[in-house]
């Protein structure tokens, strides 16, 4: 599962680009940026024009407010998180939660991109055990969708082919997941935007699309019919 974020116009999707590979230190997996950003082969991330990414589903492309969607960079500890987000904030990106301790022994930073894109940034223990990796390398990438009802949404992902790891219910939901692709996470869309300190008002498209690859063209209908279905 591989996110592709929109832009609002050709140069800002440019300045998104470039702005996602130096704050991850990362390059573009080919030749061709449209290509996406290799998040260290734990996922992929694309950007692209929103105009075009709304032509691409026959959607509206006018977009504003919370897009219902978080991307996560998950790294081994705190001083990695502090490093991320100084990389971001250097880079134009604004600080919507500052790194800090939570409750349940996360450390975690929220900001949003110069393009709109919320990321949050997060280490699963609260010490650190040694020196910040430098560049920092993301132990997981994950995305989350901010959904009305994550049990019933995730009866349409299980549909095509892919199974719960962490089931809450309606609190939150994930799906088990391979190596190089993104982790999918429902949550409420009110919920999400709690934990990442966000307004959850927005309206219009959400000017991001999931991906999902086949391993061969024959698996595609199918996979259109499930989802149909």
């Amino acid at each position: 599962m591989s996110p592709v974020w929109g832009a609002a116009s050709a140069t800002q999707t440019e300045a998104a680009q470039e702005f996602d590979t130096a704050a991850f230190s990362t390059p573009t997996t080919d030749d061709d940026p449209a290509a996406g950003l290799d998040l260290h082969g734990t996922g992929r991330l694309a950007l692209r024009q929103i105009d075009a990414l709304a032509a691409d589903i026959d959607a509206d492309p006018a977009t504003s407010g919370f897009r219902g969607f978080v991307l996560s960079f998950i790294v081994t500890q705190p001083s990695e998180v502090k490093a991320l987000l100084d990389d971001a904030t250097a880079g134009g990106a604004r600080v919507v939660k500052p790194a800090k301790k939570q409750p349940f022994g996360e450390f975690t930073a929220v900001y949003q991109a110069p393009d709109g894109a919320v990321w949050k940034l997060a280490a699963a223990t609260n010490k650190d055990t040694g020196p910040a990796s430098r560049p920092p390398k993301p132990t997981e990438t994950a995305s989350y969708v901010g959904v009305t009802k994550p049990k019933a949404s995730k009866t349409f992902y299980e549909a095509i082919g892919m199974s719960a790891d962490r089931d809450y219910s309606d609190k939150f939901i994930d799906f088990t997941i391979t190596d190089g692709v993104c982790r999918l996470g429902l949550l409420p869309r009110k919920a999400l935007a709690k934990d990442t300190g966000v307004d959850e008002h927005g309206d219009g498209f959400s000017a991001v699309l999931l991906t999902h690859t086949t391993a061969s063209r024959e698996e595609i209908d199918p996979l259109l019919s499930a989802a149909a279905a």
